[in-house]
């Protein structure tokens, strides 16, 4: 079975959508586990009047989106977990994409989707890394052309539409709840990774997202933790040789980003972000020793890109 685990915060807009289309799915082996985390916008009781079989775990505050996966995840009774959006709208063959993809190979621990903007371009094809700690979805913002139509090895998934194996988690560890919101997902892969698990692409496995329903696109939010934890989980990750010959790019990507967002008019939102980065330095380097390390560094090397490719609308 799979666990279908949505997250949701204020957002009952995005629900009969996002429902809607898991019940109409052509692979009929799962749950579905919707986890709200303090919404005021009257979620909660529209699930319970328009979707009484899904499962809602209630959270009173907002635990983010580490902290409300992993609610989900401590009441999923499958031996996949499935993580979604609430701002998503999935393709019938989409949960059954995904599980033919994991079935087919026990070292796979992790399958990424083929997220698409609503104006089907595109959202994501999993994830790539480069040597400042940068990550970006692979295509993002490219127009769907069958460029990506090939079933292969990325390096990780985005969680906003991805198939967990259970067995790999509970050997590596859930998401860092330190993390809160952004790049949770990277530092889980990167730690699958390490522990020698493997992701593959699958192309047929299609969800519509509409980015930034929840946190908002480019918003202080996004940026204040985008910004911050990019530096955490490069020192809490990276491989001892990979980081130290990085450093000249870490140093010099989080310093230009500075300026970049000042004039963008959230120069708080940026210094805090990069203050508080510091800050937890130390507790970052302390979580390096819990990391499961197995494979050499050329493995997670090959997938470090020296600069970051993506596009902009």
């Amino acid at each position: 079975m799979i666990s279908v685990v949505v997250l949701n915060y204020n957002g009952r807009r995005y629900l009969k959508r996002c429902i809607s289309s898991l019940s109409a799915q052509s692979y009929g082996d799962f749950e579905v586990i919707v986890v709200d985390n303090g919404s005021t916008d009257g979620s909660v009781e529209y699930l319970e009047a328009h979707f009484p079989r899904v499962k809602i775990v209630r959270n009173e505050t907002n635990l983010g989106f580490a902290g409300g996966i992993n609610a989900g995840i401590e009441h999923a009774k499958g031996k996949y977990i499935l993580t979604l959006n609430n701002d998503t709208q999935a393709d019938t063959n989409f949960v059954e994409r995904l599980a033919e993809a994991m079935d087919s190979d026990k070292s796979v621990g992790m399958c990424a989707s083929k997220m698409l903007f609503p104006d089907g371009r595109i959202n994501s094809t999993g994830i790539c890394l480069s040597r400042s700690g940068a990550a970006w979805d692979r295509g993002m913002f490219e127009d769907d052309e069958g460029q990506y139509e090939e079933l292969e090895e990325v390096f990780g998934p985005c969680a906003g539409a991805a198939l967990y194996r259970k067995e790999m988690l509970d050997e590596i560890g859930l998401f860092d709840e330190d993390f809160f919101l952004y790049m949770e997902d990277v530092d889980l892969a990167f730690r699958a990774r390490l522990a020698g698990w493997r992701c593959v692409y699958v192309p047929g496995a299609v969800v519509y997202h509409f980015h930034g329903g929840t946190a908002g696109f480019g918003s202080d939010l996004a940026v204040y933790y985008g910004n911050r934890n990019i530096v955490w989980y490069t020192l809490k990750n990276f491989p001892t040789r990979i980081l130290i010959t990085s450093i000249p790019w870490i140093v010099g990507r989080n310093l230009v980003v500075i300026p970049y967002y000042m004039l963008k008019g959230q120069s708080k939102t940026i210094l805090w972000s990069k203050l508080d980065a510091l800050k937890g330095v130390l507790k970052m380097l302390k979580k390096r020793s819990g990391v499961v390390r197995r494979v050499p560094d050329r493995e997670i090397g090959r997938y470090i890109m020296t600069w970051s490719t993506i596009k902009r609308p």
